[in-house]
C-alpha cells in the first residue's frame, strides 16, 4: 500500500487557505500520523519549536481539529478529516457572512459621506507650502522619483540639502533630460564645484549666471517647486511651494530658457572664477 506523504507543500497550503496557520497545519498533519501523540512527539514530527507547540495544539483543540486524551502525560489526537475540514469550511462561511454584514453596514454609512465629499473641493488643493527642511527633502525626493522625461532647476542658497550631499540626483540626471542653472558663487565652495562637475559627467547640462531670481524646479512641464524668501527673516528661512499646474509650469519654463541662454558653461564659469581670484 502506497504511503501517503502528509507534510508536503500542497496539503500545507490548502490547510492554510482554510484558515490554519503554518504551525497549526503542520501540527494537524503530524497528529494524523498516529492514534495520539504527546506535545513533544508532535513538535518532533511536525518540526515545530517546543516552546510553541502547546499554544498550537491548544488552538487546534479550540478549532475542533484535535482533542485531548488525559493521562499521566496528556496526549492529543487529530479529529477525523471528514469532520475537521468541513468544520473549517463552515467557520469560513460564517466569517464571510460577518464580513458581508460589516460591508453592507459600512456602505450605508460611508457612501453618503463620499457623495458629500465630492461636492466639496479646495480651490487651492494643488498648492503645497513646505517650511520644514525634512518635509522639503522628502517632497523633492518624491518629485524626483516621479520624473518621466525632464527636470529643470535653478539652484541657489539656502539649501535644504547641499548639492554635494545629494547623490541621489546623479541617477536622475543620468536617466532623464536634466538642465540646471547655478550661481557663480557655487565655485566659492570646492565641494559644490566638484559635485556639479560630477553631475555634468553623469549627464546634466549646466549653466552659470551671476545671480538667480529664486530657487526653482520644473518637472515634465507639469509641476513646479520654487522657493520664496521671508521678507523679514531673510534668506535663512526656507519656504518652498509646490504647484501642480501645467500652465504655470510652461510659463516658468519660458523664464528658465531665457536665463539659460545667458549662462556660462562649467569651463567658462570656472575660468572666470579663477581669473577673478587672481585679480582680487
Amino acid at each position: 500500500m502506497r504511503k501517503l506523504r502528509l507534510v508536503d507543500g500542497g496539503h500545507l497550503e490548502r490547510l492554510q487557505r482554510l484558515g490554519l496557520t503554518s504551525y497549526e497545519a503542520r501540527a494537524y498533519l503530524a497528529l494524523l500520523r498516529r492514534d495520539s501523540s504527546t506535545a513533544a512527539e508532535t513538535a518532533r514530527l511536525a518540526g515545530l519549536p517546543r516552546q510553541r507547540v502547546y499554544d498550537v495544539l491548544a488552538s487546534l483543540v479550540e478549532k475542533g481539529l484535535a482533542s485531548t486524551r488525559p493521562g499521566k502525560v496528556v496526549k492529543y489526537a487529530a479529529a477525523p478529516p471528514d469532520q475537521a475540514l468541513p468544520s473549517l469550511l463552515v467557520q469560513h462561511r460564517l466569517q464571510l457572512e460577518d464580513l458581508e454584514r460589516d460591508t453592507e453596514s459600512m456602505l450605508d454609512s460611508l457612501q453618503p459621506a463620499y457623495l458629500a465629499g465630492q461636492e466639496h473641493s479646495d480651490p487651492l488643493e494643488y498648492i503645497e507650502v513646505l517650511r520644514d527642511r525634512r518635509a522639503i527633502n522628502e517632497r523633492f525626493a518624491e518629485l524626483e522619483a516621479g520624473i518621466k522625461t525632464e527636470i529643470l532647476v535653478f539652484t541657489k542658497p539656502p539649501y535644504a540639502t547641499p548639492v554635494f550631499e545629494h547623490d541621489e540626483g546623479l541617477e536622475v540626471v543620468s536617466t532623464h533630460r536634466a538642465r540646471s542653472v547655478y550661481e557663480l558663487a557655487a565655485f566659492d565652495d570646492p565641494r559644490s564645484a566638484e559635485a556639479i562637475r560630477r553631475y555634468i559627467e553623469a549627464g546634466e547640462d549646466a549653466r552659470f549666471v551671476e545671480e538667480l531670481p529664486l530657487k526653482l524646479v520644473i518637472i515634465d512641464e507639469q509641476i513646479v517647486m520654487f522657493g520664496i524668501e521671508d521678507p523679514v527673516a531673510g534668506r535663512s528661512i526656507l519656504t518652498m511651494i509646490v504647484v501642480e499646474h501645467p500652465s504655470l509650469a510652461r510659463l516658468l519654463k519660458i523664464a528658465f530658457e531665457a536665463v539659460w541662454r545667458t549662462g556660462l558653461t562649467f569651463e567658462e564659469a570656472s575660468a572666470r572664477f579663477a581669473g577673478e581670484r587672481r585679480s582680487a
